[in-house]
């Protein structure tokens, strides 16, 4: 079988069994492209002659070209592909079985102090429909903790407007229901009967169900949701760098400062695993090990000295 057969019964398998978005079969597929023109280019056949030999040949030239987070992630793509072969029988082994990841640099989240994020919220003028929306998505990103994936996916069926929660679809199709507080629900309310009904009659069909929509009425995009983001920085004056992610960031950030517990932050996050959610709690450590080194009377006294 062809490597664009392979790769097409392998994608197949990753939308209809696995269900994973666009965005991760885009990734997947380029990673297997990745690798089929490293062996077309090197004379090395066909993906289902691969051999530990060449797998770990290809691997040393991405660094070549990568940092260890795309290589570890182009790997882990391919690694799954031979793991479907197998078990569809169309190979004994995985070459790339015995391949090693390379260790990701552990970089702790970026995340902005609560007066930084209180300045961005000054700097919309409500009276205009965009900014409107601009100020709801800020206060989406920051209140909720929502990836900006699922913030482009939310649907107006998907809010509860009497017990304050919205249904968030998750990675691997995993659903879960996110608190909104009375601020926030009470500015998706206000959009949906200015901003949003507004947008929408730029829109011919006029049946978007999206939550978020731009200004000719059609979804908003991931793309539109960042230059959102940056079109704030701009305006606040601020010199920081922030993205949506990292407003996810600060939202588990700020959660433990204030003494949320891990498991809720996890599953506000909607983390499978409370690992990816402990790393915030080394920020929120070095956080307070700052506020005690600042504020204790013997440490203050020591730095005088």
């Amino acid at each position: 079988m062809a490597n664009e057969q392979l790769t097409d019964l392998f994608m197949s398998y990753l939308e209809n069994e696995k269900r994973y978005s666009i965005n991760t079969l885009i990734s997947y597929r380029d990673d297997l492209k990745s690798l089929v023109d490293f062996l077309d280019r090197e004379g090395f056949g066909e993906l289902i002659n691969v051999s530990p030999r060449i797998a770990r040949f290809y691997t040393a030239t991405l660094h070549e070209n990568y940092g260890s987070k795309s290589i570890a992630r182009k790997i882990s793509s391919i690694r799954s592909f031979y793991n479907f072969l197998s078990r569809e029988e169309r190979l004994k082994t995985n070459p790339f079985v015995d391949v090693e990841l390379p260790k990701k640099d552990k970089k702790l989240p970026k995340f902005i102090y609560p007066e930084e994020i209180e300045k961005l919220f000054h700097v919309f003028d409500i009276s205009k429909p965009l900014d409107k929306r601009d100020k709801l998505i800020l206060e989406f990103l920051y209140g909720t903790g929502v990836r900006v994936g699922e913030l482009c996916s939310i649907k107006i069926r998907d809010i509860d407007f009497y017990e304050n929660v919205v249904l968030i679809h998750g990675k691997g199709n995993k659903d879960r229901l996110v608190p909104v507080h009375n601020v926030l629900m009470a500015q998706i309310k206000d959009y949906i009967i200015t901003s949003r009904k507004d947008f929408l009659k730029r829109n011919k069909e006029q049946d978007s169900r999206n939550l978020l929509l731009n200004f000719k009425g059609y979804p908003l995009s991931t793309r539109g949701v960042r230059l959102v983001i940056n079109r704030i920085m701009t305006r606040s004056g601020e010199s920081l760098k922030i993205s949506p992610h990292t407003l996810r960031h600060t939202f588990a950030t700020h959660l433990l400062n204030n003494g949320a517990d891990l498991r809720s932050v996890q599953e506000l996050l909607g983390h499978a695993h409370l690992s990816s959610t402990q790393i915030y709690t080394k920020v929120s450590r070095e956080k307070l090990r700052d506020s005690y080194m600042l504020a204790h009377p013997r440490s203050v006294r020591s730095k005088s000295k």
